[in-house]
């Protein structure tokens, strides 16, 4: 009887051991984490839909406008698929003796089950989480090309500019590749989803051409309450991209909350300020483009720096990207239709530039005595060379091809008609 209790309790062991060693190695679910993950996730496509997409209706002519809702609406559903294909697999999965480069795997989430953790959230929320920055950078490439490209070239560019262009950058920067084990600082995607973003449309603003009567001929936004109440829903989606960021309900998402909120406060000011001095009048045009920018800006600095920093990078952000804007369009005469470039793509690189600064102790940042300034900021000049490259050189073979392939403009006549009734039949209003 008594050999029959040991042996019962070696059986025991031998069952239970393995088991419990398994559950420590199984990272243990946070529920506020995964809460707070996917607030985020709903608030970040709060900004695509109905944000953005009401934010660019509002600033094209009448004509064009149910064109960019479609645009936004299509990619938005487009993108979603395409990630749960590959995007995320190429972005995330394990790239093997290429993964300093390119992600593999988890295509159609291959691998990826009810329990599947990521850090110690749910994997299918880190994804969907992911999916919806995946979403909004095609989205904001379409300011660049607004009013003259075809429906069909949107969704083909789209689809191949987020695989050959977006994941390998969202790669490298999150995916384990060689800018984040370079030391490359990005909190929230100044380099994958802005400087992308920007760079794109303003590759495809000269590839496309100057609309029909730009410079000369005015085009002033036709709905500017849509545009205030689209940019007044990016605002508070932004706090998802930002402070989402931190994967986490902890003090650096508060952080990063607050810097965003103050960057944009400041970002407004700063832009209105100079348009009062410039041209005597603030605009509400002016107000909104500013926030925007001090948006942008913090994006990639926002896990890392204090309030100081956040102003400061705000005020910047209000200031160079309001000059920015001036130049490519009043003196490069490049019709970047709604300013993706100067405000996302030079916003995105002065942000990746001003992390290295504003994380220093002595500014307000979380860094230690020992932080060696000059060193970083040649890591974040590195990764924002990079991807300009990247994105500048991938984007212009796409369009090319593409140009080659379907054609990528309407013409002039469905231009002058506007896209609405050309490329959907439809109307915007009926008055």
């Amino acid at each position: 009887m008594k050999h029959l209790r040991l042996y019962s309790l070696v059986l025991l062991a031998g069952t239970l051991f393995p088991a419990l060693c398994l559950a420590q190695d199984t990272p243990e679910l946070n529920g506020a984490n995964t809460a707070w993950i996917l607030v985020s996730t709903a608030l970040v496509l709060f900004m695509t839909l109905p944000g953005l997409a009401l934010f660019y209706a509002g600033l094209v002519r009448a004509k064009n406008v149910l064109s960019v809702l479609m645009q936004c609406f299509s990619i938005a559903c487009l993108m979603s698929i395409l990630w749960l294909v590959a995007g995320y697999g190429l972005a995330f999965g394990d790239g093997g003796g290429m993964n300093q480069f390119v992600g593999m795997g988890k295509f159609f989430l291959d691998g990826v089950g009810w329990d599947s953790m990521s850090g110690d959230i749910p994997e299918t929320v880190f994804f969907m989480f992911q999916m919806t920055f995946a979403i909004i950078t095609p989205a904001l490439i379409v300011g660049g090309f607004a009013e003259r490209m075809k429906f069909s070239a949107v969704l083909w560019f789209s689809v191949l500019w987020l695989l050959l262009v977006y994941a390998p950058v969202c790669h490298w920067v999150w995916g384990g590749g060689w800018l984040g084990d370079l030391g490359f600082m990005d909190f929230a995607g100044g380099t994958v989803v802005h400087i992308n973003a920007g760079v794109a449309a303003i590759v495809a603003a000269i590839v496309l051409g100057n609309r029909k009567g730009f410079p000369g001929t005015a085009m002033p936004p036709h709905n500017m309450t849509l545009s205030v109440a689209g940019a007044s829903m990016l605002w508070v989606g932004w706090f998802g991209f930002n402070a989402g960021s931190a994967l986490a309900a902890d003090g650096n998402a508060g952080m990063a909350m607050l810097v965003t909120h103050i960057s944009a406060a400041a970002g407004s000011l700063a832009w209105v300020a100079c348009e009062w001095i410039k041209h005597g009048k603030p605009s509400v045009l002016g107000i909104v483009t500013g926030m925007v920018a001090g948006l942008g800006t913090i994006t990639p600095a926002s896990g890392f720096v204090g309030p100081l920093g956040g102003q400061l990078i705000g005020i910047s952000a209000g200031v160079v990207c309001y000059f920015a804007t001036q130049y490519i369009k009043r003196s490069l005469k490049i019709d970047d239709s709604l300013d993706v470039f100067p405000v996302h793509g030079v916003g995105g690189a002065l942000g990746c530039l001003l992390t290295a600064v504003f994380f220093a102790g002595s500014l307000g940042g979380p860094a230690d005595a020992g932080y060696a300034m000059g060193s970083q900021f040649t890591i974040q000049v590195i990764g924002v060379v990079a991807t300009v490259l990247w994105c500048g050189i991938l984007s212009f073979i796409i369009l090319k091809v593409l140009d080659a392939v379907m054609g990528l403009r309407v013409t002039a006549d469905e231009e002058t008609e506007g896209l609405d009734l050309v490329s959907h039949d439809e109307r915007g209003y009926s008055l």
